[in-house]
């Protein structure tokens, strides 16, 4: 008996990354493509996954004569491979792939909402990103969101109808691989000593685009602060610094390049090493959809600081694994971090209690199970 056709689309392979080794598992029930830009990178990670790939070209940024291009592209690959179900990802990806699956009569049109591109952004272009976001919803059979929060936010801005949206679980689009992200299978030897941080620091890690979104502006901020008060404590940053997008403030590259206890080590393509030789994992961002990191750093026993907003409210429970503050809130977070500093035995407590508390909602193979049970169901298996 031939197996449906399970079509998976993002803007860009790297998003893809969202479904690594879930790929290779719904293959086993479906018949499985991926559908994404750049094509050798994504012939790289079909071959990863052991599935088939389809090329279609598509802009990240709004342009109208290339996006009409790309709709047109997925149209012609619709009604040639006739897919049961697409699973649109990604603002662009999704809104084409939708509105394509349903001029074509896809009978299965699943939205995975990610974040809300919206919410950045004011004016005119608010208007037209909430537009694309309600047709994308408009056009899929099911939207499917990473967090409460973005389920609730699509609600109430009359995005989607509540009917029509679902949260997984607790949410996320993978869950955590808790086998990767073990301590005990990390190795950080010299690690400390190859970036220059002394083994009597207190280390406080960030993990992401170095932009002015992520709250890096605060956060070079508030450690610059607490560094003159302070002697035995590092920053580490560990990510690329975006000049041309929503960069950081002139103050705050200035007190990079000149506080010696900043390292800014750039883009890692292995974080976990970094993640497991800090003390304390700080994501001060203005908006999230879910906050994968605060995972990562969860499940290899960090205690976070982090941002009362979408999906890291729900990842960090106050008091448990991390605490919370508000968002563009310099004052908030540097006591945040004075008080991980004045009190080790709480943070210790919460370390203790990080990595269980996620693997006790996000473990992988559980997170999958589920993702792959309301697949059948909605294909009324």
């Amino acid at each position: 008996m031939d197996k449906d056709k399970f079509f998976i689309v993002t803007t860009i392979p790297a998003s893809l990354n969202f479904f690594k080794g879930q790929c290779s598992l719904l293959n086993q029930y479906f018949e499985v493509s991926i559908i994404s830009s750049q094509r050798k990178k994504l012939e790289l990670f079909g071959l990863s996954e052991g599935v088939k790939t389809h090329f279609i070209s598509m802009k990240r940024p709004i342009s109208l004569f290339y996006d009409l291009i790309s709709l047109c592209q997925f149209v012609f690959l619709f009604l040639r491979e006739r897919p049961k179900v697409v699973h649109g990802n990604t603002p662009k990806a999704s809104l084409l792939s939708m509105l394509a699956a349903k001029m074509t009569g896809v009978s299965v049109r699943i939205y995975m909402c990610h974040g809300l591109r919206y919410q950045g952004s004011c004016g005119f272009m608010r208007k037209l990103l909430m537009s694309m976001e309600r047709l994308s919803c408009l056009c899929a059979t099911e939207v499917l969101c990473v967090s409460e929060g973005v389920r609730k936010t699509l609600i109430e801005d009359k995005i989607c109808s509540s009917s029509k949206c679902k949260v997984i679980l607790h949410g996320s689009a993978n869950g955590i691989d808790l086998n990767l992200f073990d301590p005990d299978k990390v190795d950080i030897s010299g690690l400390r000593a190859q970036i220059g941080i002394p083994n009597t620091d207190f280390v406080f890690l960030f993990v992401g685009r170095i932009v002015k979104d992520k709250g890096i502006n605060e956060l070079v901020g508030a450690f610059n602060r607490l560094s003159k008060k302070y002697t035995n404590i590092s920053l580490l940053l560990v990510g690329a610094e975006e000049k041309n997008l929503n960069p950081i403030s002139e103050e705050a590259s200035f007190i990079m390049k000149q506080n010696p206890k900043i390292f800014a080590v750039g883009r890692k393509e292995d974080v976990k090493p970094y993640m497991l030789l800090s003390d304390a994992f700080v994501l001060p961002s203005y908006r999230e959809g879910f906050g994968m990191v605060l995972i990562e750093a969860g499940a290899l026993g960090k205690p976070c600081i982090t941002t009362d907003i979408i999906g890291c409210n729900e990842i960090i429970l106050p008091n448990e694994n991390g605490v919370i503050i508000p968002s563009k809130d310099e004052e908030a977070l540097y006591r945040a971090m004075e008080n991980f500093l004045l009190h080790p035995e709480e943070v210790q407590c919460m370390a203790d209690k990080a990595r269980p508390l996620i693997a006790s909602r996000y473990d992988q193979k559980m997170v999958w199970e589920a993702l792959l049970n309301e697949y059948k169901r909605i294909m009324g298996e």
